[in-house]
């Protein structure tokens, strides 16, 4: 059998990937402004978001759709 996911978008991607690639791209001001929470307002860093978009799936489904929109 086939691992293979076609239908998601984001098979072999890690959350660490997406929030790094989409800091890169817009910087951590706008990126606050595309998804409303305090860790990319308030002294931002690729470790204190993955804490939070770990513990808090409806922030992490924003931050997936923000990358799918913009990537892909």
């Amino acid at each position: 059998m086939s691992n293979q996911q076609p239908n998601n978008p984001l098979h072999g991607i890690t959350l660490e990937q997406i929030v790094t690639r989409l800091e890169a791209y817009y910087g951590w001001d706008q990126l606050a402004l595309h998804v409303n929470i305090n860790c990319f307002k308030s002294d931002p860093s690729v470790k204190s978001s993955l804490k939070f978009l770990r513990k808090t799936p409806w922030a992490r489904a924003e931050v997936e759709n923000l990358f799918i929109r913009t990537f892909k």
